[in-house]
């Protein structure tokens, strides 16, 4: 099998010196990023939308004005309509400090903004909407509410960046004239989050998933567990918790949620249109199950807690009955918690585990997922061992090649597509990058969005791809800052890939458009890697100035403070250095970009 995780951990020395560092650049103003002169701001643009819309039609010179009288009207006797509308009414309120009252459209509203669940064309479905904003009203019109939602990120990107802010700003709030036809490639458009390597908590994942909704993405896989922590209260089994989760890569204190907690976290994904699909990793990557019980382990010996981020050691204890007990138990209570269809297995990196054994474990384990109601879902090695159509593999792989996942879509299963070197966030951009792993190669922007999920597969169709998923593996990643800075700008991207038709598939269109999320970004709190391929751009209004400060010498010696100009950007030393460029951040990101001069 392929390797996934690290196989050259760093020292713990190091590791802890390129976590601050760049912990340290984020808070600084993202010193790590790679500028470029940036653009100016200008009234948002239909042609700035990610993802890509099938159909836009701007209509020049035309602008909506939202004003202190503006209502927002939602189709009467529904109550999604009226939730997506109080979430509309809530960000608005908040930035333009207007009241934004929502009421039940009677017939057909002439003002203000109307969320409605009737009229749309059926060729949108059940996720796509059509937008109408002229200069009279804005009305967004979908199928379902799924669509409705999904129609109020593309309004909310229309509107200048400073929406997103949490304090009151200055208008205007304009809205260009425009026609949206739109409506998903892939029902699948999902990101998985790593909470087991680095236990990240309820609010960390709540506030990815607002970054996630954004963007469309419509389901949200989170590892539950692994080697180094085990991350959800099982009544049966109480030590998987207090034990298996006390701990985290490098050491940390761990943690887990309570089962009210992943219910939060639950309720909160829905209100976003978000279905969260959790994953119990086995019969590998169960170290700290086997630590947790005894009994699971073969020789009966409990192996101690890991910290480090090697794999493919640990295995559950195929021939004993209380293997297959213990699973029962873990998803029968979590499919209890789990409204949405899906339980992921894990399944992959079983290399302690002989084929043999593998096969009987997936042959008991896969029907105790079917018996409480599930659909399994796994890492793509698993489908080897079932004819089970209604399985979903997910593809890792980093070749474009596996037998096993085309003759599964032959007969009839709908793959997951997250190639490890295009969708996998955890990959470092280059080789200067102080977070992430390598493993599967250095991951731009370009490498990101630049494929086809449709056809990257040999033997895999386009009608046989259920998706795409974006997972962010946590073995460095621990605090938000972290997962600003390795999510974004390449996980819309890959939403991008799941949402827009092939036709509009440009990376020269699309790092502008990229580009033009830097704004917005901004308000919204993100850290994110500003690639040098992206023109970001800022809401200062226009070009660059000259920099006051001295041009930047190769040659010259700069200590803490000293002041630089660079491409357009003012630097601040953070400590000592030479011959490092400003913008390349090296090994530790001794400049701190000060923003344009």
């Amino acid at each position: 099998m392929q390797m996934r995780k690290a196989r050259n951990p760093r020292t713990r020395i190091g590791y802890a010196f390129s976590v601050l560092a760049v912990a340290a650049g984020m808070v600084a103003g993202s010193a790590l990023a790679v500028e470029q002169p940036a653009a100016a701001a200008t009234l948002e643009s239909p042609q700035d939308i990610v993802p890509a819309p099938v159909s836009v039609e701007p209509a020049d010179g035309v602008v909506h004005d939202l004003t202190a009288d503006t209502t927002i009207y939602t189709q009467g006797g529904s109550a999604e309509a009226r939730a997506i509308g109080e979430q509309l009414a809530g960000l608005l309120r908040g930035s333009t400090g207007y009241p934004f009252p929502v009421a039940d459209a009677q017939g057909q509203p002439t003002d203000g903004v109307s969320l409605l669940l009737s009229g749309a064309d059926p060729q949108v479905g059940a996720e796509g909407y059509q937008l109408e904003v002229t200069a009279e009203s804005v009305v967004l019109r979908a199928n379902e509410a799924a669509g409705l939602f999904a129609g109020m990120q593309t309004l909310r990107q229309l509107l200048p960046a400073k929406v997103e802010s949490a304090t009151e700003q200055e208008g205007p709030w304009q809205l260009p004239g425009v026609s949206i036809t739109d409506y998903p490639r892939f029902h699948h458009r999902g990101a998985m989050l790593d909470v087991a390597r680095h236990f990240h908590p309820v609010d960390t994942v709540k506030r990815y998933i607002d970054q996630l909704a954004l963007y469309k993405v419509n389901y949200l896989h989170l590892h539950l567990t692994d080697d180094q922590g085990w991350r959800l209260v099982i009544d049966s089994w109480p030590r998987l918790a207090t034990y298996g989760g006390s701990t985290e890569v490098g050491g940390g204190p761990g943690g887990y949620y309570t089962k009210a907690e992943y219910s939060e976290i639950i309720d909160y994904a829905a209100s976003k249109h978000i279905t969260v699909i959790p994953e119990i990793d086995m019969p590998g990557h169960t170290n700290a199950a086997l630590a947790s019980y005894a009994e699971l382990n073969c020789d009966g010996q409990a192996p101690p807690l890991r910290t480090d981020i090697e794999v493919g050691y640990s295995s559950l204890c195929i021939n004993k009955e209380i293997t297959y007990e213990f699973v029962d138990d873990v998803i029968r209570e979590l499919a209890a918690l789990t409204p949405g269809p899906y339980i992921h297995i894990g399944g992959d990196e079983a290399n302690a585990t002989t084929p043999a054994d593998y096969q009987t474990f997936m042959d008991r384990v896969l029907p105790i997922v079917e018996k409480y109601g599930k659909k399994p879902m796994g890492w793509h090695d698993f489908i080897e061992t079932t004819t089970d159509t209604e399985a979903v593999p997910q593809f890792w792989g980093t070749t474009t090649s596996s037998q096993a996942v085309a003759d599964a879509a032959q007969r009839g299963n709908k793959v997951l597509m997250s190639p490890a070197n295009k969708a996998y966030l955890d990959m470092k951009y280059n080789s200067s990058t102080p977070l992430g792993l390598s493993w599967a190669g250095y991951t731009e922007v370009d490498d990101a969005y630049d494929w086809n999920p449709g056809s990257y597969l040999n033997g895999v169709p386009e009608s046989a791809v259920r998706g795409v998923e974006a997972p962010l593996w946590s073995e460095t990643i621990e605090t938000p800052a972290h997962i600003d800075y390795m999510a974004f700008p390449r996980l819309p991207a890959i939403a991008e890939l799941g949402w827009s038709p092939w036709s509009t598939h440009d990376w020269n269109a699309f790092r502008e458009r990229l580009g033009a999320q830097a704004p917005r970004w901004e308000q919204m709190g993100l850290e994110f890697y500003r690639s040098p391929q992206v023109p970001w751009r800022t809401d200062g209004g226009g070009e660059p100035g000259e920099c006051t400060a001295p041009a930047w010498n190769s040659s010259t010696v700069y200590t803490g403070g000293d002041q630089v100009s660079h491409n357009g950007y003012n630097w601040t030393a953070k400590w000592w250095t030479r011959g490092e460029e400003p913008g390349t951040t090296g090994e530790w990101g001794v400049w701190r970009n000060d923003g344009p001069c």
